[in-house]
């Protein structure tokens, strides 16, 4: 891309010019990847890995370490644009092409709206409880979230603390648990996994829908748009250029309800300017690395292999989320029956969680998309928020109270749309940054390599799934 087109770009959405701040250390970093561990625990961790792994045991988990080392790999892409320009990357996209903003919306709309995984969370949790009325407890939820993230007075801090309390809680239950109910054999049967080989197949087995594995390797962590959203915490941390960025407060406890630029700003190229983005640069990857995937992946793997030493083999695994029930029967069978309602609740409360941060990012993303759209206008960021917020919520209430609450299914068909909408930033990320970017900041030969890689992984599985689905 020519600088002159980019100088035509920015005369509609301008940057600013600062210098780069000093990077921070590591702990005083550490933030946005708990928010998007938090995003794909609900989904691939809790349901769609498990769901695989109990009823076909631990030969598909090599999918984990791949869709796990994929999304590192986007999110640090997304990040890098955050850490350089303090704005969100769909701004960037919009500079690529002015259209964007559609697809982002429609596409967050289609593959998130769907509230199967809070719904899945409130079916635990009426178990758990003994509630009958799941749909009452599910509408309870989606009302609560609403007010969770409406009275919190900076959103990104309400989102981040609650993450952080709920993954050190339920992370290490699951882990003991796991810990106490396997056997050394269960973990070889892990390790082969790993490298593909399972129960009588290699890599895959005869008979699975692609579209139930194609999910899961959208949701080895956050997957589809959500993985985008990285930009836009990375920002209201106050990563690199995003120290100059405003923040979403709310309307109702927050302070500041002035409008607030999407644009943000860039620093000039200089020594002490490309000295402090490397300083940033290492420490950014080392914390996504430890939270995202080292937790991440430890996270997935344990969750599945506690799902095969529970339920694999049980009868009514495919149905649903039955496997889960089945793991609490078993778990507390093997222990005792407060560790088998306990699980219920944990596993419930981290559904839960996540439909709580799947809604923050989407409703992040559509109100920057919207603010694209319409960047002539002097509109309030937090007041387009938290419309989109409570509008995704009553729609979300409204399909499972129609009689749409069937969740794994609902979880299954939006990690399908993500897939392919990942297979698209994908290659949107690949053209913005080598072509958007100053030479001394565009990414490395091999992090191009491993997102062609990637882009080329998700077309292959994308067009299996589009064969098996229309021409078997």
């Amino acid at each position: 891309m020519s600088r002159a087109r980019l100088h035509r770009m920015a005369s509609t959405l301008p940057l600013g010019t600062k210098n780069l701040p000093e990077p921070l250390s590591l702990k005083k970093l550490i933030g946005p990847s708990f928010i998007i561990l938090g995003l794909g625990l609900g989904s691939g961790e809790v349901i769609l890995w498990p769901y695989l792994a109990s009823n076909y045991g631990l030969g598909l988990v090599w999918g984990i370490v791949v869709g796990v080392t994929m999304q590192f790999f986007i999110n640090m892409e997304v990040e890098r644009y955050a850490l350089i320009y303090g704005e969100s990357i769909f701004v960037g996209f919009a500079r690529l092409l002015k259209w964007l903003p559609f697809w982002f919306i429609l596409s967050t709309f289609l593959g998130f709206g769907w509230p199967g995984i809070g719904l899945a969370g409130a079916k635990l949790l009426s178990k758990a409880l003994m509630i009958e009325n799941a749909r009452a407890v599910g509408i309870t939820v989606f009302i609560a979230i609403g007010l969770i993230l409406s009275l919190g007075r900076v959103l990104y801090k309400t989102v981040e603390h609650l993450q952080k309390i709920l993954i050190g809680i339920g992370v290490p239950f699951v882990i003991l648990l796991t810990v106490y109910l396997a056997k050394s054999q269960d973990v070889v049967e892990l390790a082969k996994g790993i490298v593909g080989q399972g129960n009588g197949f290699t890599f895959l087995p005869e008979g699975i829908v692609f579209a139930t594995f194609l999910g899961a390797l959208a949701y080895a962590g956050a997957g589809g748009n959500l993985n985008l959203a990285q930009s836009c915490y990375v920002r209201d941390k106050g990563y690199g250029m995003g120290k100059y960025a405003g923040r979403i407060t709310s309307l109702i406890t927050g302070k500041n309800q002035k409008p607030t630029p999407i644009t943000g700003n860039t620093f000039p190229m200089n020594e002490v300017n490309l000295r402090r983005f490397r300083a940033w640069w290492r420490v950014m990857n080392l914390e996504h690395f430890l939270i995202f995937w080292c937790l991440g992946l430890l996270t997935m793997l344990t969750l599945s292999l506690l799902a095969y030493v529970t339920a694999y083999g049980v009868p009514g695994n495919e149905q649903s989320i039955a496997f889960v029930m089945n793991e609490a029967t078993v778990i507390a069978l093997r222990t005792l029956p407060a560790f088998g309602i306990a699980f219920l609740l944990v596993t419930g409360v981290m559904l839960c969680a996540t439909q709580l941060t799947v809604l923050d990012s989407t409703s992040r993303i559509m109100t920057e998309n919207v603010l694209l759209l319409l960047h002539g206008k002097n509109l309030n960021i937090s007041r387009v928020y938290y419309l989109i917020l409570w509008v995704q919520i009553l729609f979300g209430i409204t399909v499972f109270s129609l009689g749409f609450d069937e969740p794994k299914n609902l979880i299954v068909l939006g990690a399908v749309i993500n897939a392919f909408t990942m297979f698209v930033y994908t290659g949107l990320l690949l053209w913005l940054g080598n072509r958007a970017l100053a030479r001394p900041l565009r990414p490395s030969w091999w992090r191009n390599a491993a997102l062609l890689l990637t882009f080329a992984f998700f077309g292959y599985f994308c067009t299996l799934t589009l064969i098996d689905k229309f021409f078997a």
